[in-house]
C-alpha cells in the first residue's frame, strides 16, 4: 500500500464538490486504503444512515431578507473561527498523501477552520502545531499505560493546542469487515508518530481475516476508563475537555454537569457500534440536555453546505468533516483539502442567502421541515461515496 503522489495534470478537470473528490480519490488509492477510509463497521447501517439523516430534512426558505452579506464567523470554546466547519480527527493522513497532516492543517488555516489532530497521526503533534495557522485541538485515546496519555497531554500544552478531545466511544474497536477481508496493515513508511515508544511490529504484519489496527487498539486502549477517571485527566491540565462520541441525553447531561467544555455528537463515522442512532438524529436531545453549558459539535455524513445549515438549525455550534478532507488530500494534497473546505464554506453562504438567514444566530429549527419521504434507494456506488 503506497500513498499516491498528487498531480494536477492527471486529475479530472472539474472537481466541484466532495463527491467529485471521492470519485477521483477512489481511482488513486489502493483498495485496502480506500476501504479503510470509506468503510464502517458491521453491515454499515450507521455509515449509510449518518448520510441519509440529512436527506430527511427539507429547508423552509424565507423571502425578502437582506442577504447582501452573509456572516459565517463564530467561536468554538471562545476561539474565533471563520466558519462553523472543522476537520474531524482522523488517523494516518500519510496513507493518502506524503505531506499528511501538515498539508491538512495548512488547508484548515487557509480557510480559517478548526483542526482536531489525532493521537494516531502520521506526523507528530509538534510538527502539526508548527504548520497550523488556525485553532488546533488534540484528540486523545486514553491508553492502558496512563503515562503515555499524560505525556501526550503535556506535549499538547507545550505545543500550543487549545483543547483536548477525548474519544469516548471506542473502549474497543468494532469489527470492520472491509479491513478484515483486506488484512489491513500500515505500510512500513507510516508510523504512529506521537507514540515514539511504540515500535509494535504487529502494525505492519497483517493477514487476511485480521486488522493490525484493531489488534493494536485491543492491546493499548483503556477499556476501563470511566466518568470517574475524568478527574484524573483534569488534574493533568487546564486545557478545556471535549468528549467525542456522545449520542444520548443521559451522557450529555452528565458531561455538562461535570464541567466538560464541549461535546461532539458522533458515531465515529459509522465505524463503531453499527445500528446506533445517526449523529444528526441524536443531536437535538444532546443539545436539549446540555443546554448552553457546552459547545455542541456534530460529525458524520456532512457533504454539502446545506448539511451544515441543517445541523446548525438543530442546535450544533459547528460541524466536523472527515472523509471529504481525506478525499481532497488524496487527489491534490493541501490544495485539494483546501478546495473541499472552501466549497463547503461557499455552499453554506449560498444556503444562508437562499433561505434568508444572513447570520448564524438567525438559523433556528423553524428553518427545517422533517420529510416523511424516505431517502432514495442507494446503489452500491452511492454507498461507496456516502
Amino acid at each position: 500500500m503506497t500513498a499516491p503522489t498528487a498531480s494536477r495534470a492527471t486529475r479530472p478537470e472539474l472537481l466541484l464538490n466532495p463527491r467529485d473528490y471521492a470519485s477521483a480519490a477512489r481511482t488513486r488509492l489502493d483498495r485496502p486504503v480506500w476501504d479503510y477510509i470509506a468503510g464502517g463497521s458491521g453491515d454499515e447501517v450507521t455509515l449509510r444512515e449518518d448520510r441519509a439523516a440529512y436527506d430527511r430534512y427539507r429547508l423552509r426558505p424565507r423571502a425578502l431578507v437582506d442577504v447582501s452579506r452573509c456572516d459565517t464567523a463564530t467561536t468554538l470554546l471562545g476561539q474565533p473561527v471563520a466558519f462553523p466547519v472543522g476537520i474531524a480527527p482522523m488517523a494516518y493522513h500519510q496513507l493518502v498523501h506524503p505531506d499528511g497532516e501538515t498539508a491538512t492543517v495548512r488547508a484548515a488555516g487557509t480557510v480559517g477552520a478548526l483542526t482536531i489532530a489525532s493521537t494516531f497521526s502520521s506526523i507528530s503533534l509538534e510538527e502539526i502545531a508548527g504548520a497550523a495557522a488556525g485553532p488546533l485541538w488534540l484528540q486523545l485515546y486514553v491508553m492502558r499505560h496512563r503515562e503515555v496519555t499524560a505525556s501526550l497531554v503535556r506535549r499538547a500544552e507545550a505545543a500550543g493546542y487549545q483543547a483536548l478531545v477525548v474519544t469516548v466511544d471506542t473502549p474497543r474497536m468494532a469489527r470492520r469487515e472491509r479491513d478484515l477481508r483486506n488484512g489491513f496493515r500500515l505500510p512500513p513508511h507510516i508510523r504512529p508518530a506521537n507514540l515514539d515508544e511504540d515500535h509494535d511490529p504487529g502494525l505492519y504484519q497483517g493477514s487476511s481475516g485480521s486488522s493490525t489496527l484493531a489488534a493494536h487498539a485491543a492491546r493499548h486502549h483503556d477499556a476501563a476508563f470511566t466518568w470517574d477517571d475524568l478527574a484524573w485527566l483534569r488534574s493533568l491540565t487546564d486545557l478545556p475537555l471535549v468528549l467525542k462520541g456522545v449520542l444520548t441525553a443521559e451522557d450529555a447531561r452528565r458531561a455538562a454537569g461535570l464541567g466538560v467544555a464541549g461535546l461532539i455528537v458522533s458515531t465515529h463515522g459509522g465505524r463503531q457500534l453499527d445500528g446506533s442512532v445517526p449523529a444528526l438524529e441524536a443531536l437535538p436531545e444532546v443539545v436539549a440536555a446540555a443546554g448552553d453549558r457546552c459547545d455542541i459539535l456534530v460529525d458524520g455524513g456532512v457533504r454539502r453546505g446545506t448539511d451544515v445549515l441543517k445541523a446548525l438549525a438543530l442546535g450544533a455550534r459547528a460541524v466536523l468533516v472527515g472523509r471529504p478532507v481525506l478525499w481532497g488530500l488524496a487527489v491534490d494534497g493541501e490544495a485539494g483539502a483546501t478546495q473541499v473546505l472552501s466549497a463547503l464554506r461557499e455552499e453554506l453562504e449560498e444556503a444562508m442567502a437562499l433561505t434568508g438567514r444572513p447570520r448564524l444566530d438567525a438559523i433556528a429549527p423553524d428553518l427545517l421541515h422533517r420529510s416523511a419521504h424516505l431517502s432514495p434507494h442507494l446503489t452500491d456506488d452511492d454507498r461507496e461515496l456516502a
